[in-house]
Parts: structure tokens; C-alpha cells; sequence
């Protein structure tokens, strides 16, 4: 007897969360009813599926062989379900970085529902790396990033540039004149957690340049690092996108430097395993970087 689509979807939602409640939970089913699916799916295909490490279920070598085979399948079942009703109609489940996801998607998202009223979108906004892992682990269609990731099952598609702005508020010390590398290595640094794509940038362009003082500050937002430097705490290096309203209302100061702010890749990045729906491809297709694309150039970028 072959395994059945609900076996296959309680086994990828135990896959997700890491234990039987949870996936019980997620799919709207009975604890009992998900653990029986379970056992009969590892019945019918003779093998584990997990390794039990206390009350958390693991992905074993066979569990992870089925993974993507099974999410696929589930896709293709989903496609066909939504050939007979509006295929817009899906939720369409993206994951930004910060940055992006504050300032970015938001109006390209609004552009995209006036122009297809039927369609349904949620956006999981975080770092970089939980973005990542987001699309590593099926969570989400897609994800916009702007670090750099490394995983061998995903594929990163820059999407567009993006410069940086060193800033401060204007009654900092170093707001009207030139500002040295000593003065900025003398400084203090406000600076976003470790896993922000943000922080990757200003980590690589502060140890290039003036070796890597120690922050004053480590804030989880880009909001709140702007806020803060408008407060005078210190002064960050930011997104112009972040940073554009404050710098244009006078809040800001883009600091004179004798070094160059850099600039960096904004990405795209989605599971090499994973098909695209037609409403997943459509939206991305609208960001400009339709999922022909994607696969032509794609990067795949080895651990």
C-alpha cells in the first residue's frame, strides 16, 4: 500500500516542528490521529523516519532523504488542487530580512494585490539567517535577504543594490567635518545582532578599513539602531533605505569619510528542491526576477 498525501503531510509538518504536538497543532488534527499517521507511514516504507532524542523527533538519513521528495509531492497535489480555483488564491509565504522586509517588499507587495485582488500574502520579517533557515526548512516560499548565505540546497539570486550610509545625529562631534579613521575608530559603534546581513556588511567594512572597534551598542532592529544614533549614542552604518526619511528631515547627517560606505546585494533565495507555484513565480516574476531566472544564473552556494 502506498503512503497517502495526510501521511506525507504529518510527516513534513513533524519534520518542521520537531515533535508530534506540535505538527498536530499546526495541521488542526488530534495528537493521537498524527502519531498513528506517523507510525503507519514508517510501516509502510519499512523504515525510521526520525530518531527520538526525548520528547523531540529528529530527522534520521531516511527522513531527510524523503524531505524534499515528500514536500514535492504535497506541492504538486496543492497545483493541482488550485488548476481548478485561483491559483493566486494560496497564501504566498515570504520571508524578509529587516531592512526588506520594513521598507522594500511592503509597497511592491501593494502593488502586487491591487493587481491581483485575489491574492493572499504573509511575510515573516527577521535577520538574514533566520531567513535562511526559514526557506531550509520549507517554512516559506521564498525569502529576500541582505547577507549572504551558505547552504548547498539553496539557491541566491541577487535581486538589486543597496548602499550604505554612515550617519550620526547632527549634534555628534563628527556630523560637520571630515571624520579620519581615527576618529571613527575612536567612536562608538551602534551596530544590529550577529546574523544580520547588516551587520555582516559594517563587520567587513570596518575590519577592512579601521580594524574592528568595540560597539557601544548591539540593537536586534535597524529601526532601533536608527533610532538610537538619532538620540546621539553613537553613530552606525545603514541601509540608505533606513536611513532616507531621517537624512531628508534633517535627523540624520551622512558623515564625510575617508573611507567609502560600501554597497551590497540585496537576494533572493529559494530551496533548490522546492518547485515554485505559479502564484510564488508570478510575484517574484513582478520583483523582477522571474524563477526562469533563477534557475539560468542560479548560485549555488556550498557549506
Amino acid at each position: 500500500m502506498r503512503p497517502s498525501l495526510q501521511q506525507l503531510e504529518v510527516f513534513v509538518a513533524i519534520a518542521r516542528d520537531g515533535g508530534v504536538r506540535a505538527a498536530a497543532d499546526r495541521l488542526a488534527r488530534s495528537q493521537s490521529a498524527a502519531s498513528m499517521a506517523l507510525a503507519e507511514l514508517e510501516l509502510r516504507l519499512g523504515q525510521p523516519l526520525f530518531d527520538r532524542a526525548g520528547k523531540r523527533l529528529v530527522l534520521n538519513a531516511n527522513g531527510a532523504r524523503l524531505l524534499p521528495r515528500a514536500i514535492a509531492l504535497l506541492d504538486h497535489a496543492n497545483e493541482i488542487e488550485s488548476a481548478f480555483a485561483d491559483e493566486l488564491a494560496a497564501p504566498l509565504r515570504l520571508a524578509a530580512s529587516l531592512t526588506i522586509g520594513n521598507h522594500l517588499l511592503p509597497p511592491i507587495i501593494a502593488r502586487w494585490r491591487a493587481e491581483h485582488s485575489a491574492a493572499y500574502v504573509q511575510l515573516r520579517i527577521s535577520n538574514t539567517r533566520d531567513v535562511a533557515e526559514a526557506v531550509l526548512h520549507f517554512d516559506v516560499d521564498a525569502g529576500f535577504v541582505e547577507g549572504s548565505v551558505q547552504h548547498e540546497d539553496l539557491r541566491l539570486q541577487t535581486w538589486m543594490r543597496d548602499s550604505m550610509v554612515i550617519c550620526a545625529s547632527p549634534q555628534h562631534p563628527l556630523a560637520f567635518r571630515r571624520a579620519s579613521v581615527a576618529a571613527l575608530a575612536a567612536a562608538d559603534w551602534i551596530v544590529r545582532e550577529p546574523g544580520s546581513g547588516t551587520r555582516e556588511t559594517v563587520d567587513q567594512l570596518l575590519l577592512k578599513e579601521i580594524g574592528w572597534p568595540r560597539p557601544a551598542m548591539e540593537l536586534g532592529s535597524s529601526e532601533a539602531v536608527r533610532l538610537a544614533v538619532m538620540m546621539g549614542a553613537g553613530i552606525s552604518c545603514l541601509s540608505r533605505h533606513t536611513v532616507a526619511d531621517a537624512l531628508a528631515a534633517g535627523k540624520l547627517v551622512e558623515l564625510r569619510c575617508t573611507i567609502k560606505a560600501p554597497t551590497r546585494d540585496l537576494s533572493i533565495v529559494t530551496h533548490r528542491d522546492r518547485r515554485l507555484a505559479p502564484g510564488v513565480q508570478g510575484f517574484l516574476s513582478f520583483c523582477d526576477v522571474g524563477s526562469g531566472k533563477i534557475r539560468q544564473n542560479d548560485r549555488k552556494v556550498r557549506q
